[in-house]
């Protein structure tokens, strides 16, 4: 075999690229390569393209990795595992042993299943959708893979007959430090609904080591510790060594014309770290299929230097290393200072470079011209986070590849599509020039030259309005940045907004230039959830209800759970929902006195708000709500029913408002629930460190889902379609995905209030004046006054100055005193509903059949028919 025969057939099994470094994507191993002589000429490799069936040695390899189909077979497969992979002997194993082997176990299932599907992807030379996003928030994966592969039972029972109960091994497990909030979440529930749906792609990341943080609470404030989730390592993942790539920063950029009159920009950059990439196995449903999830971590090129150390300057000798480690360390870095967001830039970049590099190298090894791109590959751009790709492809096709710029500029706005999360004007990126100019000069040169073309295009569509240049200019000159969000636009095939009233706000109030210049650009998927997670696994009482009275198929088609909604009129079987969600409520109970030391009644009405904290959420607004109430009590009037209200959700670092209502929360849950003139009557409950795992636990044990923000400033939200899959009714405004969810489970059946979006504008143009609703209301008075004047800190009067001053001095932006006499109003409805139990479960089931349009099945089928263009693989 000649060496260049030998060197295509290596790239092609380690996945490698013709463009990239051959030397770092073999691993550099030379002992990989073959000896020279007659038996090298006569292997042939096609032997290893057969069935893995065929390739796998039936007898050592078919009890527990072909064929695990009853709990003896898998009984043996654990011995195994825990012998060979964990290295320790059965009359000694722990728990945490047998754990890891039931993981590599399942790891095992999962890498045959998804080298399968790698193959058909391959042998039909689909399109792929590589999906770009900074968090995937994926919950713990030992019981969804038992779920998936079809594997429960048969596992428990394995499990017993080895003296171990399931569910305390599966406690082991760490939740992935990956993700935060919706953001994170929508992305795991899109990969996993990738994979049931048998779409080929897979999705990009970075392998956080300390995630976001491991929130605290220490005297009612929030602090926050790492969130260690690698420690004792992960046992899902593949380190692919192989799989490295380079990424620049810093340094300069000379541009100049050349012979032809093409611009050549040449970078010279000061500084780089190598991407090494991890693989995060992601099962579909029950059908074969498993995708990837592809996670970087940042090194430096020289771990050591020898040198350094030799003279006696050991911190000089680890520095680089340190300095280029730190880049994967933590999801979102505060940037409340020039280091921080100096930091988060340099992260964002990390990503796209190494995920860019990595897809080109997978285009080429099947594809010999670059035109084919866009009809191989769509990127999904998930929020603005990762826009910086877009200027890196442009990047390697015209500097790597050779194209003229206009060329590589129409292959890159029919490969990208843009995903906006937010209406919020301040959640959208913008990166200062200089910034930009110092970390990414040649990438702020594309920024440029692309913004060039855009506005000659600009004044070709609007010549006698001059002001559309600065208002759509990619590049803003007032304060010198650049506008992630009009790069993401302009750049992409398609922009999507997550929910009717998102989208339309974004075309008629955000973006409305753009619309006109574009049309048919701007188009709607509405947000879902994965079912199989978000309620056959977190609530398993429900959904073996459902399955009694709907069939098997609902977790694959959730609009087969629209035949429970007769079941609603059943007496009997509203029984049988009300025991399934009191048993729900006792093991929440449980976990917030295991967790908190707060006993809370059983015949409660238990009212959840669990999302990130932000003023725009508000968090605040439920507070008073519990503030009012405790004063009615105090007064002297009954409630008609218990009410326990839970909060959970973290704040950014530096979110000076968001950690404060935190403490405010603490503080007033401290004085209600210590008050014994109150009694069971009203407790409050702050979880801490909140993330999937205590997600699972609070949404089948909640009867009453807060789903507040002030009308126009959620894009969607998933969490109310948690709930409200899980027989919770939700109080809300007409906001995000709260307006289709009122229409498919019926007005009558939710509790809708306040100002919406196009009254929230209309008041404060005509001069919103908060001070008079707080005049005219003396239960929002006294409610306020006892934040302001330290009633909840008496020892610290003016802690929550901040916070009174903010609704008044501040203009009360998110209009919590203009909504909150009718907040008041719809909870005042909750409560008289609650006394009526057969009505209110009669509600609540009609809430659950209601949820077959937000499954996440069919908004990756939308995106897959409206904006990829991809089919399932045969």
């Amino acid at each position: 075999m000649s060496e260049k025969v030998w060197r295509k057939a290596l790239r092609k099994l380690s996945g490698a690229g013709e463009g990239e470094d051959r030397s770092r994507l073999s691993g550099g191993d030379a002992s990989a390569r073959p000896a020279s002589g007659d038996s090298d000429a006569t292997f042939d490799r096609a032997v290893l393209n057969q069935p893995l069936p065929a390739l796998l040695d039936p007898r050592s390899q078919s009890d527990y990795l072909v064929e695990l189909s009853d709990a003896a077979a898998i009984k043996r497969a654990l011995v195994n595992y825990l012998v060979h992979a964990v290295g320790t002997d059965p009359a000694e194993a722990t728990v945490h042993d047998w754990f890891y082997a039931l993981s590599f176990l399942l790891r095992g299932v999962l890498s045959e299943r998804q080298i399968n599907s790698n193959r058909q992807s391959r042998a039909e030379n689909a399109k792929h959708v590589y999906y770009l996003s900074m968090e995937y928030l994926l919950g713990r994966s030992l019981i969804k893979n038992l779920i998936d592969l079809d594997m429960l039972e048969n596992t428990r029972d394995a499990l017993a007959d080895l003296g171990q109960d399931l569910d305390a091994v599966a406690d082991l497990e760490h939740d992935p430090g990956l993700g935060n909030g919706g953001l994170g979440r929508l992305a795991a529930c899109f990969l996993e609904s990738m994979a049931t749906l048998s779409l080929p792609g897979c999705g990009y990341g970075l392998r956080y080591k300390f995630g976001l943080f491991s929130q605290a609470i220490e005297d009612g404030r929030q602090v926050e510790h790492p969130d260690n989730w690698l420690k004792d390592g992960n046992p899902w993942e593949f380190r692919r060594p192989e799989r490295t790539f380079e990424v620049n920063f810093g340094g300069t950029c000379l541009c100049e014309t050349g012979a032809d009159g093409r611009r050549i920009c040449t970078w010279t950059p000061s500084q780089s770290v190598l991407a090494n990439a991890y693989d995060f196995p992601i099962a579909g449903y029950r059908n074969g299929t498993v995708t990837n999830l592809r996670l970087w971590t940042a090194r430096a090129n020289v771990d050591f230097d020898l040198g350094s150390f030799n003279r006696g300057n050991y911190i000089k000798a680890t520095e680089e290393k340190i300095t280029s480690e730190v880049l994967s360390k933590i999801l979102y870095p505060d940037d409340s200072t020039h280091e921080g967001r100096e930091l988060r830039l340099k992260q964002e970049y990390f990503f796209v470079a190494a995920s860019i590099q990595d897809i080109l190298a997978q285009f080429l090894r099947d594809n010999d011209s670059l035109d084919a791109l866009p009809d191989k590959a769509i990127i999904q751009l998930n929020d603005t986070h990762p826009a910086l790709a877009i200027a890196e492809l442009m990047r390697l096709l015209v500097d790597i590849h050779g194209l003229d710029f206009e060329h590589a500029f129409d292959i890159t706005s029919r490969t990208f599509a843009y995903t906006n999360h937010t209406l919020l004007p301040e959640a959208l990126e913008r990166w200062p020039v200089a910034m930009m100019r110092e970390l990414l000069p040649r990438h702020l040169e594309i920024i440029f030259d692309i913004n060039v073309r855009f506005l000659e295009s600009v004044r070709a569509f609007a010549p006698d309005n001059p002001g559309k240049t600065y208002a759509l200019s990619l590049v803003e000159d007032k304060d010198q940045s650049v506008r992630m969000a009009h790069l993401a636009i302009v750049a992409s095939t398609k922009v999507n907004g997550v929910a009717k009233l998102h989208t339309e706000l974004l075309r008629d109030n955000m973006f409305p230039d753009f619309v006109r210049m574009y049309p048919g650009k701007f188009v709607n998927v509405t947000n879902g959830v994965t079912p199989r997670r978000w309620l056959k696994q977190c609530n398993p009482g429900l959904a073996a209800l459902i399955t009694e009275h709907v069939g098997e198929e609902w977790p694959r088609d959730l609009s087969a759970i629209a035949a429970l909604a007769p079941m609603a009129d059943d007496a009997v079987f509203r029984q049988r929902f009300r025991e399934v969600k009191q048993a729900n409520k006792r093991r929440l109970a449980r976990f917030i006195a295991e967790r908190t030391g707060i006993t809370i009644p059983a015949d409660a009405l238990v009212d959840s708000q669990i999302k990130r904290i932000h003023e725009y959420k508000r968090q605040l607004l439920n507070v008073l709500g519990v503030i009012a109430r405790y004063n009615r009590i105090r007064a002297g009037e009954v409630p008609a029913t218990p009410r326990v209200v839970v909060f959970a959700g973290k704040a950014a670092p530096g979110y000076y408002m968001a950690k404060l209502i935190i403490r405010l929360i603490h503080d007033v849950a401290s004085m209600i629930n210590a008050d014994k003139s109150i009694g069971d009557m009203l407790k409050v409950v702050f979880l801490p460190d909140y993330k999937g795992t205590i997600a699972e636990i609070i949404i089948p044990g909640t009867e009453l889902s807060e789903q507040i923000s002030t009308a126009g400033t959620e894009a969607s939200g998933t969490g109310n379609m948690k709930f409200a899959m899980n027989g919770a009714l939700t109080i809300g405004t007409w906001d995000g995905a709260n307006i289709e969810i009122a229409e498919a489970v019926g007005l009558d059946n939710i509790f809708i209030f306040g100002l919406r979006a196009d009254e929230v504008v209309a008041m404060k143009a005509k001069g919103y004046d908060p001070r008079a609703l707080y005049r005219a209301d003396p239960e929002l008075h006294q409610a306020l006054d006892m934040i302001g004047n330290g009633h909840f800190s008496p020892g610290d009067p003016g802690r929550y100055s901040a916070i009174f001053h903010s609704l008044f001095d501040g203009g009360d932006h998110y209009m919590l005193l203009a909504d909150y006499k009718a907040y008041m109003a719809a909870h005042d409805r909750v409560s008289d509903l609650y006394v009526d139990g057969e009505e209110w479960t009669r509600k609540a089931i009609l809430n659950v059949a209601g949820m077959g349009p937000f499954s996440s099945d069919r908004s990756v089928q939308q995106y897959a028919d409206m904006i990829w263009n991809v089919k399932p693989l045969t």
